[in-house]
C-alpha cells in the first residue's frame, strides 16, 4: 500500500509555473477577447500571479514571453517579483510574430533574417542572467507550406547551427528547452515536428540542452507518456508545457479534455524519477471565454490532483502483476489509483500549509476580480503581441 504521508510530502515539494501571458486577453486566430482587470504591464501580471500562489502554495515561479514583457530593467522586475513571494521562471523567445519571420527565423534561407533571429535568442539569454532564471525556452514556428519552397536538411543545418550559438553562450547554471509541434503555422514540413527531431538536435548540443514537451502539440492517438518515458530515460526530458487539445493546438485547461491522459503522464514522471527540480512542470495555456485567475488555479489543482494519483499508484503491486504477465490485475492496479478521489487530500494537505481547502473559493471570497476591475482602468492591457 502506498503512504499517504509520504504522498503528502512530494506534494509540498512539487511547484507548478505558471505563463505571464495567460493573465493577459488572447483568443482565436479571428478575435483577441478583452475582460475586464486583465494587466496592463508585467507587473500588474506578476500581482495576478501571486494570487494564484497565495492560493494554492504551489505556483512559485512565473515565465516571462520577450518582448510581451519587456521592461527596462529586468533586475527591478525579479526584485518586484521577490517581494510578491515569486521568482522569475523561463523566459520565452519570439521568433514568429515579426514580418521577417515570414518564411522562418532560425530557419530562414536569407542570412540576415537567421542573424537577426539568433540575436534575439542571444537577448533572451542576457535577460536570464539579469533574473536568474535557468530556463530558455524555444519554440519555433519556422517550416514550410509546400513541397520544394526550400530545402529540408538546409534547415536543419540552419536550425543546428543556431541552436549551437545560443547554447554555447548559456551559463553554467543555464538550460535551453527545445519545443516541437507537428504542425502549424507550417503545414507542409515543420522543422522542429516531433519530439524525435527536438532530442536530435539536444543530444549533439549536450547537456545544457533537454527538451519540453507540450502536451497539445501532438497529433490524435499520440502516446504522450511514452515520449516522457523515453526522454526520462534518456535524461533528456527539460519540463513541460502543460495544456488540454480537442484537436489541435487548443491550449485549453490542462486536464480538461483528457484527465486520465495527464494521470498517465504524471505516472510515467514518478515513475521515471522525473518528480524532481530538473523537470519543469510549466503550464502554457490561453483563457479566451473564462475567467483568467481562477482558471489558472483550477490548472495548477487539476496537475495537483492528477500527480496525487499518480503518487498513490501501488507500485509494488503493479511490479508484481507486471511480472507475473497478469494484464487486468496490473492494469487494475493503475485504475484503483486514477479512479481514487483525491480532493479532500488534497484539501487536508492545503490547511496543513495555512491555506484554503479551496483554493478557487477563497479567491473569490478575496475580492480581487472586483478590485483589479475597479483600478486597472485606462492604457493597454496586455495581450497577444502587447
Amino acid at each position: 500500500m502506498t503512504d499517504v504521508a509520504a504522498v503528502k510530502a512530494a506534494l509540498k515539494t512539487q511547484a507548478i509555473e505558471t505563463p505571464s501571458w495567460a493573465y493577459g486577453n488572447s483568443g482565436t486566430r479571428f478575435k483577441v477577447f478583452t475582460q475586464p482587470g486583465v494587466p496592463r504591464s508585467p507587473r500588474e501580471k506578476l500581482d495576478d500571479a501571486a494570487k494564484v500562489h497565495e492560493f494554492t502554495g504551489a505556483a512559485p515561479t512565473v515565465a516571462l514571453h520577450i518582448p510581451w514583457d519587456r521592461v527596462d530593467d529586468y533586475a527591478a522586475l525579479a526584485r518586484y517579483a521577490e517581494e510578491r513571494g515569486l521568482r522569475l521562471g523561463a523566459i520565452n523567445s519570439n521568433t514568429f510574430q515579426d514580418d521577417d519571420y515570414r518564411l522562418g527565423s532560425v530557419c530562414h534561407p536569407d542570412a540576415a533574417v537567421r542573424r537577426k533571429a539568433v540575436a534575439h535568442l542571444l537577448e533572451c539569454v542576457d535577460i536570464m542572467d539579469a533574473t536568474g532564471s535557468r530556463d530558455l525556452k524555444l519554440w519555433f514556428a519556422d517550416g514550410t507550406n509546400y513541397p520544394g519552397q526550400d530545402d529540408i536538411r538546409a534547415r536543419q543545418d540552419r536550425l543546428a547551427e543556431a541552436l549551437a550559438t545560443v547554447h554555447e553562450r548559456l551559463g553554467d547554471d543555464q538550460r535551453m528547452l527545445l519545443e516541437y509541434k507537428f504542425f502549424e503555422p507550417a503545414f507542409y514540413a515543420t522543422d522542429v515536428p516531433d519530439w524525435g527531431t527536438a532530442y536530435a538536435h539536444c543530444l549533439k548540443l549536450g547537456d545544457k540542452a533537454r527538451v519540453v514537451v507540450d502536451t497539445g502539440h501532438h497529433a490524435p492517438g499520440t502516446n504522450i507518456e511514452f515520449i516522457v518515458a523515453t526522454l526520462l530515460r534518456e535524461g533528456k526530458l527539460g519540463g513541460f508545457d502543460f495544456n488540454s487539445r480537442f484537436y489541435a493546438d487548443d491550449d485549453l485547461m490542462v486536464g480538461a479534455a483528457d484527465p486520465f491522459q495527464l494521470f498517465r503522464i504524471m505516472y510515467e514522471v514518478v515513475r521515471g524519477g522525473g518528480f524532481t527540480p530538473d523537470v519543469a512542470f510549466m503550464l502554457d495555456q490561453c483563457h479566451n471565454i473564462e475567467a483568467k485567475i481562477p482558471a489558472i488555479i483550477r490548472s495548477v489543482m487539476n496537475v495537483q490532483e492528477a500527480t496525487a494519483k499518480a503518487l498513490l499508484v501501488d507500485r509494488a503491486a503493479l511490479a508484481s502483476a507486471q511480472a507475473a504477465g497478469d494484464v487486468l490485475a496490473a492494469n487494475a492496479v493503475l485504475m484503483d489509483a486514477y479512479d481514487t478521489d483525491v480532493r479532500p487530500l488534497l484539501a487536508e494537505l492545503r490547511e496543513e500549509q495555512g491555506l484554503d481547502g479551496d483554493p478557487v473559493a477563497a479567491y473569490h471570497r478575496s475580492g480581487w476580480a472586483a478590485k483589479t476591475a475597479g483600478e486597472r482602468v485606462g492604457g493597454a492591457q496586455a495581450g497577444w503581441g502587447a
